[in-house]
């Protein structure tokens, strides 16, 4: 039933501000911890076995903060764990994956110009995509190489570099790019969960058995927290980045990942390093804008290269052919072709746009039939398209929208 479209659509808006609000949490308690630890000062006064400590204002309070490298004489009667951040954070993100791309897999996952697969195959790679790229990466920390921080940080960049490309090969554009987020994430999600949260258990465990941790446990974690702080960053922007085709709907969009994987470095070596107290290393904001510029090039080098618009952007989805046949869809053309087109085309008339918003294209009957449910949520049940109603759009022709999609749909259903 057509009202089946509205319900998840707010459910996918639900799961959205869950998810949102779960990563605020976790990256605002990340950042602050890393700040905090960076800030840490040695003074003689430090009980035995503390590391440093910080002095803090807040919200017309003082804070007097201690840390201990492996943990204290005794162990307190409370100790607040921060674990559940990560794990709501990255919950709430796989369940957007299973509405956004799993559910509506013809459409915005699979891109049959790129590869022809079927909505379970598509599904089923981008689970194992996923699960691969924990494995790799715990083995890769847990191997000879893992004892080397940079050296193991510059082969994992070489990783997430072919993942960029590959996923690049095998879904749209705008999925390529959210999973490569939902790849990373996974990887900072599961270190919390794998690695850094049961090593302080152990290192818990022993304290109360009466038994020294050993101090392994403590760097392991601390070394996996660093890969966590470097990764955040670009796990924003590729969260973000379905909202601008001009990242994602590229022939180079792979290099542009792998620029913007270089950008998260760059921004938190700076905060990294003022945090320390080392000084303000104001060349990483110069390369930062370098590669941003790189990166606006990138987004547009297809044209000045070669001189042609980049490949269909989304394929045609079988399922949605119906809607083509139906006898409001004659008016309808008329009047996507005449209040959206100008912004939905390979070549967008509207001044000010370059690409087609969120690579959607609706210049023909398939593409316009493709896009259906979107039509009848952005333009017909709401009024968030076009944006201020620059078109003119009238209430009778969101109403013919409407009259539609749920004629189509009412059809498929007899």
């Amino acid at each position: 039933m057509y009202e089946y479209a509205i319900a998840w659509e707010w459910l996918a808006f639900a799961a959205r501000w869950f998810h949102v609000v779960t990563a605020i949490a976790w990256i605002g308690s990340s950042f602050y911890f890393i700040a905090l630890d960076l800030g840490l000062v040695k003074r003689p006064h430090l009980p035995p076995g503390a590391y440093g400590e910080e002095w803090q204002v807040h919200g017309g309070g003082f804070y007097h903060i201690q840390k201990y490298l492996m943990a204290p004489a005794q162990m307190p009667e409370h100790l607040t764990w921060f674990k559940y951040e990560s794990y709501f954070t990255w919950i709430s993100g796989f369940l957007m994956l299973c509405i956004v791309y799993y559910g509506g897999a013809d459409l915005f996952l699979i891109d049959r110009h790129v590869l022809d697969i079927s909505p379970p195959v598509a599904i089923l790679i981008s689970l194992a995509s996923l699960a691969f790229g924990w494995i790799v990466y715990d083995l890769l920390c847990k191997s000879p190489l893992g004892r080397n921080t940079w050296g193991l940080m510059a082969v994992l960049y070489v990783v997430l570099v072919f993942m960029a490309w590959g996923y690049t090969q095998l879904f749209t554009g705008r999925a390529a790019f959210l999973h490569l987020g939902a790849f990373t994430a996974t990887i900072m999600s599961a270190n919390v969960f794998m690695i850094i949260i049961p090593n302080q258990k152990i290192v818990v465990a022993d304290l109360i058995a009466g038994r020294t941790p050993d101090p392994k446990y403590g760097q392991i974690a601390k070394q996996r927290s660093l890969h966590n702080n470097y990764l955040t960053l670009p796990v924003i922007f590729f969260m973000l980045s379905n909202h601008y085709p001009l990242a994602f709907g590229t022939a180079f969009n792979w290099v542009i990942a792998a620029l913007v994987f270089l950008m998260g470095v760059t921004i938190r070596h700076w905060f990294n390093t003022t945090h320390a107290r080392k000084g303000r290393p104001t060349w990483t904001w110069i390369v930062t804008v370098i590669l941003f510029i790189l990166i606006m090039w990138l987004s547009t080098a297809p044209k000045l290269l070669t001189g042609e618009t980049d490949a269909h952007a989304t394929a045609v989805a079988p399922a949605f052919q119906k809607f083509a046949g139906d006898p409001h869809f004659p008016a309808v053309k008329q009047l996507v072709s005449t209040r959206c087109s100008m912004c939905h085309a390979a070549e967008p008339a509207y001044e000010g746009v370059v690409r087609p918003p969120k690579g959607v294209m609706l210049e023909n009957d398939e593409e316009i039939a493709t896009h259906a449910r979107e039509i009848y949520i952005q333009a017909g049940r709401s009024h968030a398209m076009p944006p201020g109603n620059v078109t003119d759009i009238t209430p009778d022709e969101r109403r013919l929208l409407v009259a539609w999609f749920e004629s189509a749909v009412e059809g498929k259903k007899q």
